[in-house]
């Protein structure tokens, strides 16, 4: 077998791997981007060469032989070195340029990233922005992100970065609703209609006060989305809690109660260790770190109870 594996290229441990991964064909040839004919045809190349079958079809799918799960073995670990190199080289870029991966929360982006990044832009016109909205961990080992942009007071040990700013969270409704709010009664609050984050967002501790402390019948509008939360509160479907940063962007809107410190998270700008030196990630987060300062006593919610939004 030894001849045969040296005439194996890295695209055909990619297309072993893929086939491993789908368990089929036609996924495995929309993952690596050919069609499902030159999948089949490869694949019986490989084995004919190798003389050994790497995968038993079944009709459940396809399984990995032995032959074929040392393969797929190797195909990871060569994965990983190719990209370990990538992570490397990218670090070694000689000015800021070329395109960044950033992965940030869609409230983060329109409440407060937007402009900032307009700037950074501006400043750095050869760095091309790709900006992946969610609220999932991707994996920046893998380069599925270059710097990841969370709110949480847990960020994963294996990425590195800064604590720029702290997130408060204070409670919300419409000012035509709430002429007076500093004068409003805490406990007569819980009589009116709520929103809140869904359940499947249950960690967070401003979903836990509204399960704890609301009647299930108040609570009358739930969505998974801190963007969409603020949207609902705005349209005066209910009264609910939402990051200061965006409570003080919306002048139809306004406190009805302090910050709760315990619902509050630390705002992290996240990199990998490979890539912390890379000039645009470098360059990325010295920026970004800047402008927050600049902004943290708007972004922290330090304002007063029941102020109109702050100028920007």
């Amino acid at each position: 077998m030894a001849e045969p594996f040296k005439s194996l290229a890295w695209d055909d441990f990619r297309l072993i791997k893929a086939v491993a991964d789908a368990k089929g064909l036609p996924a495995a040839a929309a993952q690596i981007g050919v069609n499902h004919s030159t999948v089949f045809r490869r694949l019986k190349q490989i084995e004919d060469a190798l003389g050994n079958p790497l995968f038993e079809r079944h009709r459940t799918g396809y399984a990995l032989t032995p032959a074929g799960e040392e393969l797929v073995a190797l195909a990871n670990r060569l994965d990983e070195e190719i990209t370990t190199v990538g992570r490397k080289l990218a670090g070694r870029e000689p000015a800021p340029s070329g395109e960044l991966r950033v992965t940030t929360p869609d409230s983060l982006l329109i409440e407060m990233l937007m402009p900032m990044l307009a700037a950074f832009r501006e400043r750095y016109p050869e760095v091309r922005l790709d900006i992946v909205l969610s609220n999932q961990p991707l994996n920046l080992s893998k380069r599925d992100a270059d710097v990841a942009i969370r709110a949480t007071d847990s960020p994963p040990e294996n990425l590195v970065g800064r604590r720029v700013a702290r997130i408060n969270w204070a409670l919300y409704g419409r000012g035509s609703d709430f002429p007076n709010p500093g004068e409003v009664d805490s406990e007569a609050l819980k009589t009116h209609n709520w929103i809140s984050l869904g359940d499947g967002m249950g960690a967070l501790q401003a979903v836990k006060y509204v399960q704890d402390h609301i009647a299930p019948e108040k609570v009358v509008f739930k969505v998974n989305s801190v963007l969409g939360l603020g949207e609902a509160i705005e349209a005066g479907l209910g009264i609910g809690h939402i990051p200061c940063l965006m409570g003080d962007a919306r002048p139809a809107l306004v406190r009805l109660a302090p910050p709760v410190s315990e619902f509050a998270a630390d705002l992290w700008l996240l990199t990998h260790p490979d890539l912390r030196h890379s000039p645009r990630v470098r360059a990325f987060l010295d920026f970004l770190a800047a402008e927050i300062a600049r902004h943290r006593r708007f972004i922290e919610g330090t304002g007063g109870l029941g102020e109109a939004a702050p100028a920007q």
